[in-house]
C-alpha cells in the first residue's frame, strides 16, 4: 500500500503527533477494545488523513494501539451501543509524578465524551490499514472558534 502512515509513539511529543494525524478520526464502539491479559488498548478509525493539502482531502482505516494499559475508564461513552460513532478530537498524555514514565492518556471525544488509559509508559503505534478513499468533505472547525 503506497503512502500507508505507520508512526510509533514512545514519549509525549511523539503522541502529539499521533493526536495530530487522529484529529477528527470517527469509528464505532464495536472497534475499541481493551484486551487485560495482553495490557493493550485498540481502536479502529477511518482517519482523515490531514497529511493531505488540498480538495476534500481522502480517508483512511487505521488502527490506534497503545500497550501497556492497566485500566481504561470512560465517561460519556454510551455503553452498551456497539454501533455508536465516536469521533476522535485530541490525545492529550498526563505524566504521573510518583511513577514516571506512567501517566495517563487520554482520548478526546466530540461531545465532550473521553477514554482514559493509564499506562506504564507511553507505547504507541499508528497504522494505515486500507487504501484511502474520498472523504464526503474536509472536516471544518472555523464553527468551534
Amino acid at each position: 500500500m503506497t503512502g500507508a502512515l505507520k508512526l510509533t509513539a514512545a514519549d509525549a511529543e511523539d503522541l502529539e503527533i499521533l493526536s495530530a494525524r487522529l484529529q477528527d478520526a470517527a469509528g464505532k464502539l464495536k472497534d475499541v477494545a481493551w484486551l487485560p491479559k495482553q495490557r493493550r488498548f485498540v481502536a479502529l478509525f477511518n482517519r482523515f488523513r490531514w497529511e493531505e493539502s488540498d480538495g476534500p482531502g481522502t480517508r483512511v482505516r487505521a488502527v490506534l494501539r497503545f500497550d501497556g494499559v492497566s485500566k481504561v475508564q470512560s465517561s460519556q461513552v454510551k455503553q452498551g451501543a456497539p454501533e455508536a460513532v465516536i469521533s476522535l478530537l485530541a490525545i492529550r498524555f498526563t505524566p504521573d509524578a510518583a511513577k514516571p514514565p506512567a501517566g495517563e492518556i487520554e482520548l478526546v471525544l466530540a461531545g465532550g465524551g473521553a477514554i482514559r488509559l493509564a499506562v506504564e509508559c507511553i507505547d504507541a503505534e499508528l497504522a494505515d490499514q486500507t487504501a484511502p478513499w474520498a472523504a464526503r468533505g474536509r472536516p471544518n472547525h472555523e464553527d468551534n472558534a
